[in-house]
């Protein structure tokens, strides 16, 4: 999300802050935290304010937002060279994509309304309307999963794009906010969790986070001094087994290990 649009200053920055952490610190005693390991280092488009990403038949695909910026793009991994791009509509917020057969499905922030392209070809081809706002999107082998900034996530009909249900995240008991982008790893939700450098990993079934995987080495490693180059971006490479994890104008994409595997 737009951090500009909620900018805080001085002391209130700091209570923002804290308040945002309150996942983590609630739940510390009880879900384990877990350090993000760097694979490799590729590069990564620093313009880009990432919303969406996902990888598939050996490239990535990454939905940017910030309105007159949105845009939906094939990306290189290896080099970061954009392959193909479509840009949304006049007046849209992008955020989050998936891909669901010969159809990519995407969201916007606050209009509620989503886009579905050609995929790979990227060409808009029809739309569809939601409730509230559109924050991430990943699939497992039934249903798309979608945040929406709230605890609760919404698993939709991949075809006619309506709820089927609803499932809560809560750490140790405490709700979990701000759910953002989100990718479906090993029989797992992760989700980015905005304006901090935690990941959740989600039980699909109870909504129970099993863990914090912690960027926050990755996203110092940055070094930047714009609040909203925070972390956001997860994508699964499921032919090589590879998680590469990126963030909001961020000149980086990582591979990082998953956190249970010794490679």
């Amino acid at each position: 999300m737009n951090w500009s649009r909620f900018r805080l200053s001085g002391l209130a920055a700091c209570l923002g802050l804290i308040t945002l952490n309150w996942n983590v610190a609630m739940a510390g005693a009880v879900v384990p935290v877990e350090q993000a390991e760097v694979v490799a280092v590729l590069p990564h488009d620093p313009t880009s304010f990432t919303e969406g990403l996902f990888f598939q038949d050996g490239s990535l695909f990454e939905s940017t937002g910030r309105v007159g910026h949105s845009v939906i793009r094939k990306v290189a991994l290896d080099t970061g060279k954009v392959l193909a791009e479509s840009v949304l509509p006049d007046g849209y917020f992008g955020e989050g994509i998936v891909a669901w057969h010969d159809r990519l499905i995407s969201l916007t922030w606050r209009s509620g309304k989503g886009f579905i392209w050609s995929y790979p070809g990227l060409a808009r081809i029809g739309g569809f309307s939601y409730l509230g706002e559109g924050w991430g999107l990943t699939h497992d082998d039934r249903t798309l999963i979608m945040s929406d900034g709230t605890p609760c996530l919404r698993r939709l009909d991949p075809v006619t794009l309506h709820v089927l249900a609803k499932l809560c995240v809560t750490a140790g008991g405490v709700p979990v906010r701000r759910l953002n982008e989100l990718e479906y790893i090993h029989g797992e939700i992760w989700a980015n969790i905005w304006m901090t450098p935690e990941i959740a990993r989600i039980d699909p079934v109870t909504g129970e986070v099993k863990s914090w995987l912690d960027l926050t080495a990755l996203q110092e490693n940055i070094n930047s001094f714009d609040p909203d180059a925070v972390a956001n971006g997860i994508a699964f490479d499921r032919k090589n087994d590879r998680i590469f994890v990126t963030g909001k104008y961020w000149p980086i994409l990582y591979q990082i290990k998953f956190p249970d595997r010794k490679h």
